[in-house]
Parts: structure tokens; sequence; C-alpha cells
């Protein structure tokens, strides 16, 4: 590998590899592009029941998983010597074999992982790699110096990625002439397989100890694969759901994983090393189902949400040269439109229909598409949509969601339900009510009229209603939402009364392309009140902390965790309208993504976390690969490349 190609890549040396804590912090992903994946820590350890190396998904998008082949464990063999190389945590706490401190290097280039273990006379280097629209992963040992012989354990299960398994009767494991199928439900295959198989008890996850959940399991050591190897000799296993094809090659999958890397960096248009990484991280949230693409949310634990996939749709589609891949994911979600709402999740298993603004960024994905294509065939194949969801909001739909006939603007809201992206609850009831008039629903819905307007314009259809219901939002906007001290209010309630404390939802309002506040001056105190109390180098957060509700630490079990969700915690994805209002406010931007594309190399590596904590040092927490995360810090790098101020529209 050149020089040139390893500078595009993460890496690092025996000073993190060699510590538990810092190994065991920083996570890899890779993804088969059907929502399943194989995910895991530098270390080896696995600290969530997440982690494994084939989790599989069964229903489309990744809306349930189950987690096959959770790891293997490697010996190498050197004369009288047996060096485990696998690290393991277990329950009290005894953490044995400790493979990571024989780690020399681990390094993430073109998204694909590779450990390198220096043993003194053995080198051994191990990548990992899945197929691209195959439920298939490849693990690669490679022998660089020396000789040696190899035995790999494959450690195995078949569960709920959410849930955990443990021992009881022995599972069902077929011997084959090339390893071995577990459960009827996946086949590991590898070099001289010796059947076995014995139950590792006890197997302790830190992570889910942290998060308030469930932290053990027992896992099935089923047999050993072996191999005598002289440098440059490989080792392959591989593990995959299809149980009747031909058997992948580990060397292959691991080829393809790059030369994959390479079309995906071309296909971007990517100008360095960040934008190559990008391209990679973009690609890890696309998915394929059987009625077209779409985006995973984030991994290892979310499906598809479709507020989360708009707000990312820019990012990872237009700003990744995908614009064709989009224009079906447009189409599909259009199918789902009902009442005028688009669909919110079908990961509880069924299609739900609960918020107020995914329909609106679909509005807005909908109206940057057309703009950056050209594409007048779409729009006037979803023209009647686009007038359906208008109609129905005006006229009232779930939710008591409507249009307020007296301002224009809409409001929602019903008891015990949380509508906006801040959607966290604790027993049935909203932690952040937002019910009435949220600034950035209400930012939202002026863009959508104006992105509507420009679409049914571009294909001849009259648009005079929707013209004058955008003027009259625009005109009640400025008079419900006057600039404060702490910028624009971020709710007016249902009786009326605003809510100024500070919070990032106002940045909408000063940065969407059709929102609201075009003014440089009305922007500029937006930003100006978001920087002094909400702006920090990995995000904004979702409260000031002179707030009497702010929560600086999303730490903790569940409902811990969702009270501080949106009481101060930060969001990386809110960086991107940040960048946007300050080009508004024709402000400096220098340095403002600075801090996200250190991130790359801090938690989900290559990628950008859901969420940080509110207090310094701003640790990252949640989702370690989220899409709006890494879609957002993409599109901002693209605005920002262009060097202009935001015009009005």
């Amino acid at each position: 590998m050149s020089p040139a190609r390893r500078a595009t890549g993460i890496a690092f040396g025996r000073g993190v590899c060699g510590s538990l804590d810092e190994a065991s912090s920083r996570e890899w992903l890779v993804t088969d592009g059907l929502g399943g994946y194989a995910c895991g820590t530098i270390s080896g350890l696995h600290t969530r029941r997440y982690h494994g190396l084939l989790v599989a998904p069964t229903a489309p998008a990744g809306a349930s998983r189950m987690l096959g082949l959770a790891a293997l464990d490697t010996v190498v063999v050197v004369g009288d010597r047996r060096i485990r190389l696998s690290t393991h945590e277990w329950a009290g706490g005894v953490v044995d074999p400790r493979g990571h401190e024989q780690l020399a290097s681990f390094d993430l280039v073109d998204g694909v992982p590779r450990w390198r273990f220096d043993l003194g006379a053995v080198q051994l280097e191990v990548e990992l790699a899945m197929a691209h629209g195959l439920s298939a992963v490849a693990v690669v040992h490679r022998l660089l110096g020396g000789e040696a012989r190899l035995e790999v354990t494959p450690l195995c299960t078949w569960r709920d990625q959410h849930g955990d398994r443990f021992a009881g009767s022995d599972p069902d494991v077929e011997p084959t002439g090339s390893g071995l199928v577990f459960e009827s439900a996946y086949r590991v295959e590898g070099p001289n397989y010796r059947p076995g198989g014995e139950w590792y008890r006890g197997v302790h996850h830190r992570e889910e100890v942290a998060r308030g959940l469930g932290a053990t399991e027992d896992v099935w050591a089923a047999g050993t694969f072996t191999a005598q190897l002289r440098a440059g000799d490989v080792l392959g296993v591989t593990a995959s759901t299809d149980l009747g094809g031909p058997s992948p090659d580990a060397v292959t999958l691991v080829a393809e994983a790059r030369a994959r890397a390479d079309a995906l960096a071309a296909q971007a248009g990517a100008r360095g090393p960040v934008d190559r990484t990008l391209a990679v991280a973009a690609d890890r949230f696309v998915v394929r189902t059987p009625s077209g693409p779409t985006a995973v949310a984030g991994y290892p634990w979310f499906g598809e949400w479709s507020r989360d996939l708009f707000t990312s749709y820019e990012g990872l589609f237009l700003a990744t040269g995908r614009a064709d891949e989009g224009r079906s994911v447009l189409v599909r979600a259009a199918d789902s439109v009902s009442e005028g709402m688009l669909a919110n999740t079908a990961d509880v298993g069924t299609l739900e229909y609960n918020t107020i603004d995914a329909t609106l960024w679909f509005l807005h994905a909908l109206g940057r598409h057309v703009a950056a294509t050209a594409d007048v065939d779409l729009a006037a194949q979803l023209a009647d949509t686009v007038v359906d969801i208008l109609s129905a909001h005006r006229a009232g739909t779930r939710f008591g969601i409507r249009v307020d006939p007296a301002t224009g603007l809409v409001r929602g809201g019903a008891d015990g339900w949380a509508l906006t992206w801040m959607d966290a609850r604790i027993d049935g009831r909203p932690v952040t009510p937002r019910s009435g008039y949220p600034v950035e629903v209400e930012a939202l819905w002026i863009n959508g009229l104006g992105s509507a307007i420009d679409l049914l314009e571009r294909v001849g259809r009259t648009t005079d209603d929707w013209g004058a219901l955008r003027d009259k939002a625009i005109d009640s906007f400025g008079t419900l939402f006057p600039v404060g001290p702490h910028g624009l209010p971020d709710l007016v309630d249902d009786a009326g009364r605003a809510h100024t404390e500070c919070r990032p939802n106002q940045l909408l309002a000063a940065s969407l392309p059709h929102g609201p506040v075009q003014d440089p001056r009305t922007a500029a105190a937006v930003v100006a009140a978001c920087r002094a109390d909400l702006a920090t180098s990995v995000g904004l957060r979702s409260l000031s902390p002179e707030g009497p509700a702010y929560l600086g630490r999303h730490r903790g079990g569940p409902a811990a965790r969702d009270r501080a969700y949106h009481q101060g915690t930060v969001w990386p994805w809110l960086m991107g309208p940040y960048v946007d209002a300050v080009r508004r406010a024709q402000e400096d931007t220098t340095g403002l993504l600075d801090g996200l594309e250190l991130h790359l190399s801090e938690f989900g590596l290559g990628s950008v976390s859901e969420t940080a904590d509110g207090d310094a040092p701003h640790g990252a927490t949640g989702c370690p690969f989220q899409a709006w995360s890494v879609a957002e810090l993409i599109r901002a790098r693209a605005s920002l490349a262009d060097g202009h101020p935001i015009p009005p529209t």
C-alpha cells in the first residue's frame, strides 16, 4: 500500500492499542449494504451486546437484526509458545486473554479495519470486510514474517441484537466439508476445520453496564480452523447467511471493499483524505431494500427513520454524487404518505405516523434534489403528493397538526406525544413538551412551502394560494418569534406564551434556503445567541447551560439518558445549520468544522457520533455511527467549499 493511500486512513500505535481503556473506547464498523454490519473495538474487546462479526438484517433496512458470529478467537503457535490474540472480559471483571497487549498497530484505511500484531519472530496482519449486497463477512489473517501455526475458533450465537443468550442445551451445529452451519442460520468456513464445542460463559459487556442494560451473555465455541503459515500465507474465515450459494473468498471480499472505497471517493468527487473518509462513512448508511434504496439512521441499533433520512438526504445523496439513488428514495417515501404525513419508522414492527417534522424535511429534500438536478420529470411525478401534503396540513391531520388560518403557521401536539425531533419520553411523558408552535417546525413549514412553490412552478402548476399562505406565515413568524436576548423564542405554546430559553432549534429559521430569516442582521442575532450558549467544537448543545433544566452529562440508564437527551446534550448534526446560519449572517466560518473532523478518529472511527456530553470535554455518547451527523458534516463542508455567503431567496 502506498504512503499516499495510507495517509487517507486513521491509525493508532501501541500507545492507544496497548491501553485497554483507550483501545476499547474506539469502535470500527463495516456494513453489508442491506442493514447488517460487523462492529467492534480496536482492542477486540466486546464492550456492547451489539458487537459481533456477522449481524444480519432479518427485516428491510435493519428494522430487526440477529447477531450470529460473535468473534474469532485466534491463537498463534510458535514452537512451544501459544499466543492468544483475543481480548475478553468476563463477569467479575477479569480480562483474559489480553491480546491487545500484543497489538502493534491498528488502522482504518478506506473503511477496512486492520490489526498488526508484533510477536517477536512472527508478525501477523488481520483485515476484515463485508460483502456489499450480501450478509457475509471475511476475516483475513496474513503472516507478514516468520512461520507459525494459526488456530482460529469461531464464537457463535444466534440471537436478537438487542438481547442476550445464555447456555442451555448444546446448539445445533452441522459440520460441513469446509466448516459449519450454526442452527441452520449461517455458515462459517475456513481451512482444516476440526469440529468441537463448548459454552463460554459470562462474557461481559462493560458499555451495557454504563447504559443500565443487561451486560452478560454466553457464546458457543464451535470447533477450530487451523493452518501452518509462512510469510505471505493467509488463513481466511468467512461467515454468511447465504447457505446455498458459492463460498465467498475472504481475500477477494477485502479487495472488493477497498475497490468500492475508490469508486465511492471518485463518485463523491473527493478532494482529500477527509472527503474520502466521509464518502465511505456515508455509504455505511445507504441500504438496499426490496422496495428501493433508503438509509439507516445509525449503527449499531437504529433502522430506518424518515426524519433522520430526510435531514440526512442532501449530505448522503446529493453531496456524494448519488442523486440517482436519492431519486428512488424520494419516490419510495412519497408512496408512504398517508393523510399528508410520512411514516416515521418501522423499527417497532409497524409503520408509525407520529412526527410533525419528518414530512417537512421530505419537502426540503425533494426541493433540494430538484434544484440541484433540474429533474423536472421527478417534479411532475411527485407534484400531486406535494399538493396532498400541503392540503392535508391546511385541512388538519393526525395529532392536531393543522395550519392556523389566522397565522398561516402549523401547530400540533397531543397529550403524551413528542412529535418533533426532541422526542424523548419517560413513562409516556415528553421530556421537552413542544405542543403548539415550535420554531423549527415553523421554519420547516415556511421552507417547505417555498420548496413546494418552486417545484410546482417548474411543472406549470398554479401556486397562488400557496404563495399567499407562505407570505402570511412569514409575516406571522416575525410577529410571534421576535429576536430577544437568547435569539428567537424556541416555542410559542397553545396559550400563546413564548418560551425563550436558548435552544438550537432557531438555527433552522436562519439556515434553510426558503426559511423565514433571510436578513443577515437577524441571522447574526441568532448566531450570536447560539455561539454564546450552545456552540461547541463537536456540535451544539440542545439547551443553554444557563437553563435551570440543563443536564451536562448524557450518561446512565435509559431514563437518565432520555432525560438529558435534549436538555443540554450536544448534537453534532446541528453544526450543519449553524454553519449555514453563520454564512447567512455573512460572518467568518474559519475552523467551525475542525472539531468534527478530528472527531472522526475519536469514537466511531471514520464516522460521527449521535451525541456528546454538554459539559466539557464533550465526550461522545449515543450511537457511535449516526447518519445525520455524518451527512451534515459532508453537506456543511460542501457549502463552505463554494466560499460565498448564502444569497437571500
